[in-house]
């Protein structure tokens, strides 16, 4: 049973202080009425600073990721959404059904329980929505000014099933580049709420877990797909050098099929952004075998998160790993590895 304390914490307008972090009884009572209120299952509840489970048959993956995002708080999502989004598609990327997360806490003194209450909901509503629970984690406190906010890291295992075999040394040339859909979603929407810019549309960061969609690839295609990768900082251009790098091939896309809102595009050429290298936090890369690109992208273009799904380009043959893009004006230009970071704080 849960020990109860003799005043229930202030989430309206109380915040975090140091004794939150400290191990007594005002962290005791910062995870019991906030962490496993809103986490609340088996696992979490038994209170151990480890979580045991029964593993499914199949090859155990697992990932882990720290997020810091600035704002807390933007158009489509939040820190505590995208913790989860961010590590289940990270798992997802190898064929893997996620089962458990894990999450660890920075807390920065200063931050309103209502924020974090507000951040830790809608954690615990993507979790339950990608049937990955959150089973354990810990949680610390840093002086004021040394943390901003909030800064969550969240670990994740999952499963996966025997004949998938995905990963990013397998592109050869010859095969097919699809993307699950519209590039710089999310970067775009971080810019805007940051800067506090309007545009005429609303631009919305694309944050989603992966892992349906992913599934219902493998269900239609299991042995062609080769590589899988989220293409979240630095963009679909990063993840493709990436890919070219570890399989040690070279990548030729067209500009004219790569997906992108026009609203992305009309920001980004008022940023001064390329939207190549501009983040996304719910699109996938993948690399299939051609005979099998038209199944993929009919199977992808039937789920919700793979609408906008196109086939963007080719593996080629090349030593240098170089990724190239036939322009929409003839030419062709590298699309090379970013250098230095486009956009700080985006996930």
């Amino acid at each position: 049973m849960t020990k109860k304390f003799a005043s229930s914490l202030n989430l309206k307008s109380g915040h975090v202080d140091l004794s939150h972090g400290g191990g007594g009884r005002a962290m005791a009572q910062l995870i019991d009425e906030l962490f496993i209120k809103h986490f609340d299952n088996d696992l979490l509840r038994q209170h151990n600073d480890q979580a045991l489970f029964d593993v499914p048959a199949g090859r155990l993956v697992i990932s882990t990721d720290g997020h810091v995002i600035s704002p807390l708080f933007f158009p489509g999502g939040d820190i505590g959404s995208l913790a989860v989004h961010g590590t289940v598609n990270d798992v997802a990327m190898s064929g893997a059904k996620p089962l458990y997360l894990a999450a660890g806490f920075i807390l920065e003194e200063g931050l309103p329980l209502a924020d974090l209450e507000r951040i830790v909901i809608s954690m615990a509503a993507a979790a339950k929505a990608a049937g990955a629970p959150i089973v354990t984690g810990d949680t610390k406190v840093v002086e004021r000014g040394k943390g901003d906010g909030v800064f969550i890291t969240t670990t994740g295992v999952g499963i996966v099933p025997e004949g998938v075999n995905i990963s990013g040394d397998r592109a050869k040339p010859g095969q097919a580049i699809l993307v699950s859909g519209s590039i710089g979603d999310h970067g775009v929407a971080i810019m805007a709420g940051r800067e506090n810019l309007q545009f005429e549309t609303s631009i919305v960061s694309d944050s989603a877990a992966l892992h349906g969609l992913v599934a219902e690839m493998v269900a239609a295609a299991p042995a062609a797909i080769r590589c899988l990768r989220d293409p979240t900082r630095g963009g679909l251009a990063t993840a493709l050098n990436e890919l070219a790098k570890q399989s040690g091939v070279g990548m030729l896309i067209d500009e004219a099929c790569v997906p992108m809102k026009s609203e992305v595009k009309a920001a980004c050429e008022i940023l001064g952004l390329d939207p190549l290298y501009v983040a996304n936090e719910g699109k996938l890369v993948c690399i299939c075998d051609a005979a099998a690109a038209d199944t993929l992208l009919a199977a992808m273009q039937q789920h919700p998160l793979g609408r906008e799904a196109a086939i963007i380009g080719e593996v080629i043959a090349d030593s240098h790993g170089f990724v190239q893009m036939r322009t929409a004006f003839g030419g062709s230009r590298i699309v090379d590895w970013p250098v230095g970071e486009q956009l700080p704080r985006i996930c």
